[in-house]
């Protein structure tokens, strides 16, 4: 049985970023939340021109939050003339907003016309704050899975295969259970052949535990303010 789905609560700094009491971290770098999601996510795994020619492209995000890097690749996918033939982006969240809390941080922090009008769509189709997968579907083409519920446990009970990960939890210091050798080893057991993936973080232990599960790993160029992040691929020896 489930355990009680606890909400995420909204917050803001003096500075204007949305930030979680529970976790102490931020959402997104001051810099803005589409900026990124752009650079860290889509850029990190090689999008869009990974997809570009696939009849079928996964996405798995450890970490929903205010659902940025969802709008973002929503966006990019729907501007792409070349997109693949369907995209699917899972995502696990332990803590989702409801509704009109994700509405309010999408109002403060969304400074990009195409996802703040895709965010008013997300919001209009967000599901009750129950543990669980919910499924939605937009475009005719893109299919949403939210799960809300514990990555540590059910990351081992998925069955697909994802073609790129958003490794997108709070920072490791604040978060360190999302970032074990074991929740890698259940991502490279969902890899799909040539998988990538991309993190705001650098940390060592995050280093030292996707290398213990079959990831490799490039130290480049951070976000905004933040000096280096990684990107690789799953390439087991």
């Amino acid at each position: 049985m489930s355990e009680p789905l606890i909400p995420a609560t909204v917050a803001f700094r003096p500075n204007g970023s949305p930030y979680s009491p529970l976790y102490g971290d931020i959402y997104h770098s001051v810099v803005g939340s589409v900026a990124q999601a752009q650079y860290v996510f889509l850029q990190g795994n090689g999008l869009p021109e990974r997809w570009q020619g696939c009849p079928d492209f996964t996405v798995l995000e450890t970490g929903f939050g205010m659902g940025i890097n969802f709008l973002t690749t929503w966006a990019a996918w729907r501007a792409d003339p070349l997109r693949g033939g369907r995209l699917h982006f899972v995502s696990v969240e332990k803590h989702p907003f409801s509704a009109s809390d994700l509405r309010l941080t999408h109002a403060a922090t969304i400074d990009d016309a195409p996802v703040a009008a895709l965010a008013q769509t997300l919001a209009d189709a967000w599901p009750d704050l129950t543990p669980g997968t919910h499924t939605l579907a937009f475009d005719n083409d893109i299919t949403l899975t939210l799960i809300f519920d514990d990555a540590v446990t059910v990351l081992p009970t998925l069955q697909f295969r994802a073609d790129a990960f958003y490794l997108d939890g709070f920072a490791p210091a604040k978060n360190p259970e999302l970032w074990t050798p074991s929740v890698f080893e259940s991502l490279g057991a969902l890899a799909n052949e040539g998988a990538t993936f991309s993190t705001y973080t650098s940390a060592g232990d995050v280093k030292r535990a996707l290398l213990h599960a079959g990831f490799q790993y490039k130290k480049i160029p951070g976000f905004g303010w933040k000096r280096a992040m990684l990107a690789g691929k799953y390439l087991p020896l």
